[in-house]
């Protein structure tokens, strides 16, 4: 948690003036005793009105000061406290968007979202704890048992025998609690992580009528996760009633002593008060320290997963000496390329050799895991290649910043994702300025006009989360239009007319002819009527490249391309 206190220097004038604001308060505090002592003994015991009135008017003096400095210290650290975790969480949300593909798959998304939000949460409640407690506990500690010393010392046993009990129930009750506490952040990442899979999963799950076993396997994360926060506060629970218990067993031994003392004439009445009062204030800060030894834990456990965040280190990073960019725009070369993702036993791609040049349709096909999306994957370095180098105008991606770069291409994924907004605004993502012409000129070009104009708000219309209220095919045409409108020199189509009916992919495909025509087109496909007249087709066996070339030479030089049309073309159409 220390490595975090960095980000607290912005607000360093803040803090000093919490803890000056601390100080005064604790003073007051440990003021006010000793003038309940002097009224008693020296004001109402001789019956002196007169001392009674001014000194009570001080203590009410001394009490509103320490009122008005507690109430502006509380204000300023939950002011500090929330505007350091709000920019904690600006620090850890850009740092996530620096990541590669394999950061989020070490790491997960369900625990970067947990982290970003519940662990922050942690961090920022022990900083208030810290800030209100770090002066005010030590203070009222040390400076109560002074003040009590020098009322009583002999009284002064009593308090130290209390505090040695006190402090080892508090030893104890912090070893069993403070792994428990531990324990439930990486419960909670487990409940979060159930919990995005049926949501995000619910139309599989109700398909395959798994409503109940989902039901089961989410009521066993949320149990786990209950179980061991009810057993931590049940044991913070009965931390507080057995303090009280201490605290008034102490009170009554003092009274009882005291009034032998006060009978032997060795103590004053109001000393005894004083020291009753002293006492309290030496219990409470230790117990104000003992919660926040059992908190700091929490935020520690929170802050080292926060700290994991910012530490790693993304493994795609932009060069210290990018280079120029040649003439060619858009041309695409792989060179012996071969890549393997983390843990695997074989490379994902191996070997790889080709070019793609501007004006031509390059097609890549194959069977469900050959390796066609990683390798154009690597294209826009969401991943970056074991060997090999992947060229883009003549210049190794790793050299070329990655902003410039993924300027250069229009990328349509292999799963259609829209964002929250509107027709227009899911459009405009993928060129923030464009006009609203060039918005209906990529939705023509798409085949998305004719069912954006049939909805009651046309291109205003809008898009649920996930693009829920539009379908497959719907969303992966504004998924292609948001890629055409950025005029880019590359066009990547990832398996994106797989949703498309044979009508409707025949019409977005010609239409794509005459507006690409001088961008490079690399396009994955499942089906042989997609790929039959691209310009170069790349057929993919196990990661590697089992033939290149046309249609026609493919299906003389090729077996796997044979056995791929085979099993979706007859021989009809195939002539």
């Amino acid at each position: 948690m220390i490595k975090l206190l960095k980000y607290l220097k912005p607000f360093g004038t803040a803090i000093v003036g919490i803890f000056v604001l601390v100080f005064i308060q604790s003073i007051a505090d440990l003021y006010l005793p000793t003038l309940m002592a002097d009224i008693v003994n020296k004001g109402m015991i001789p019956g002196n009105t007169h001392y009674i009135w001014r000194l009570g008017g001080i203590m009410l003096v001394i009490a509103g000061g320490g009122a008005v400095a507690a109430i502006t210290s509380s204000f300023l650290s939950s002011k500090v406290a929330m505007a350091y975790s709000r920019n904690l969480r600006s620090k850890v949300f850009s740092r996530v968007q620096s990541y590669s593909l394999n950061e989020f798959d070490k790491i997960g998304t369900a625990s970067l979202i947990t982290r970003t939000t519940n662990d922050i949460n942690q961090v920022q409640t022990v900083l208030i704890m810290v800030l209100r407690m770090m002066v005010s506990a030590p203070m009222m500690g040390i400076g109560g048992i002074i003040m009590a010393i020098s009322m009583n010392r002999r009284l002064t046993m009593i308090l130290a025998i209390a505090l040695l009990i006190l402090v080892v129930f508090i030893a104890i009750v912090g070893q069993r609690v403070m792994p428990l506490f531990k324990f439930i952040q990486s419960k909670l990442d487990k409940l979060n992580l159930v919990s995005r899979e049926n949501l995000t999963g619910i139309r599989v799950i109700r398909a395959f009528n798994r409503i109940d076993d989902e039901k089961r396997r989410f009521d066993e994360a949320n149990l786990d996760l209950t179980n061991t926060t009810i057993k931590a506060n049940k044991i913070m629970a009965g931390m507080l009633p057995i303090v009280t218990l201490i605290m008034n067993l102490t009170g009554v031994a003092i009274i009882w002593f005291g009034s032998r003392y006060i009978d032997l004439g060795d103590l004053q009445i109001g000393d005894m008060m004083a020291f009753l009062q002293y006492a309290i204030q030496i219990m409470m800060a230790l117990l104000m320290l003992s919660m926040m030894f059992v908190f700091i834990p929490r935020g520690e456990a929170s802050a080292v997963r926060i700290n994991e965040v910012l530490d790693m280190a993304p493994e795609i990073n932009d060069p210290v000496n990018p280079k120029k960019l040649g003439d060619r725009k858009g041309y695409i070369e792989f060179r012996d390329v071969s890549f393997s993702y983390p843990g695997a036993e074989k490379p994902a791609i191996h070997n790889i050799t080709f070019s793609a040049t501007p004006g031509e349709v390059t097609a890549i096909i194959g069977g469900t895991g050959s390796g066609k999306s990683t390798l154009i994957n690597l294209i826009p370095r969401f991943y970056d290649v074991d060997k090999g180098a992947v060229l883009i105008n003549g210049v190794d991606v790793r050299e070329i910043p990655q902003e410039i770069l993924r300027k250069k291409i229009g990328f349509v994924p292999q799963k259609a994702l829209l964002f929250t907004g509107s027709i227009i605004e899911n459009i405009k993502f993928g060129k923030e300025d464009a006009t609203e012409e060039e918005v209906k000129q990529a939705a023509e070009i798409a085949q998305a006009s004719e069912f954006i104009s049939g909805m009651e708000d046309g291109f205003d219309s809008e898009i649920a989360q996930g693009g829920a209220n539009v379908s497959g095919g719907q969303k992966q045409r504004l998924s292609i239009a948001r890629a055409l409108i950025r005029r880019a020199e590359v066009y990547i189509f990832d398996d994106s007319f797989s949703a498309l009916d044979f009508k409707t992919d025949a019409k977005l495909r010609t239409a794509l002819k005459k507006e690409i025509k001088n961008a490079t087109v690399i396009m994955v496909a499942q089906r042989v009527s997609t790929v039959m007249e691209a310009d170069r087709i790349i057929v993919l066996d196990q990661g590697e490249i089992a033939g290149i070339g046309n249609h026609k030479e493919l299906l003389s030089t090729c077996n796997v391309y044979r056995e791929i049309v085979a099993s979706q073309l007859t021989e009809e159409e195939l002539a």
